[in-house]
């Protein structure tokens, strides 16, 4: 996972896919549009060099000092790594689950240390992608609506931190709004 990729926001009328108004890559905007609807988006240092095939163990030690900041910070409980490498078998289904529209009961919080992954927020009436990249911290307020896009064929490795011991718990919308939107690819 040695690709340079740049973050970037993207930002419709919920009711528009077409009518596009925003669309940047100056990380200092994406912070600002994001931060003025509740959500934290920060670049932060991914400098560690994680061997091919990093178990969670492994990541979770390269990046104990974020982790510990964040902790800290936020009191979070638990904390997990998802690590999709190019051609794992099988990720279809869980990319259709995280491309339903759902909403937590927690903040969800993600530090991308590899790869890319796109973050679709469903708010005041438009709909955010948010491109994430190596780097970028985001967190998500509990209740906000909103879905994730991992592409057709993942690459990225993000750790997951939770303030409920059960981790990752989605209650779903019902809503098809995710099906209107562009994809990751």
């Amino acid at each position: 996972m040695t690709t340079t990729l740049t973050s970037a926001l993207r930002v419709w009328n919920e009711n528009d896919p077409n009518a596009l108004l925003v669309d940047t890559t100056d990380a200092a905007l994406i912070a600002r549009e994001l931060h003025a609807v509740g959500v934290r988006f920060e670049r932060w240092a991914a400098d560690a060099e994680l061997p091919q095939g990093a178990d969670q163990a492994t990541v979770l030690a390269a990046y104990r000092t974020s982790i510990e900041k964040l902790v800290a910070e936020q009191g979070y409980q638990t904390m997990d790594v998802i690590r999709l490498e190019r051609g794992t078998p099988n990720t279809e289904p869980m990319r259709k689950k995280f491309l339903d529209e759902h909403q937590h009961s927690e903040d969800e919080v993600r530090f991308f240390v590899e790869g890319r992954g796109a973050f679709y927020l469903h708010l005041n009436g438009r709909v955010y992608q948010t491109l994430c990249v190596k780097g970028d911290l985001i967190s998500v307020p509990a209740g906000t609506k909103h879905w994730f896009d991992m592409g057709s064929d993942p690459e990225f490795t993000a750790i997951r931190l939770f303030n409920n011991q059960e981790g990752w718990v989605a209650n779903f919308t019902g809503d098809t709004i995710a099906s209107n939107f562009p994809k990751l690819d």
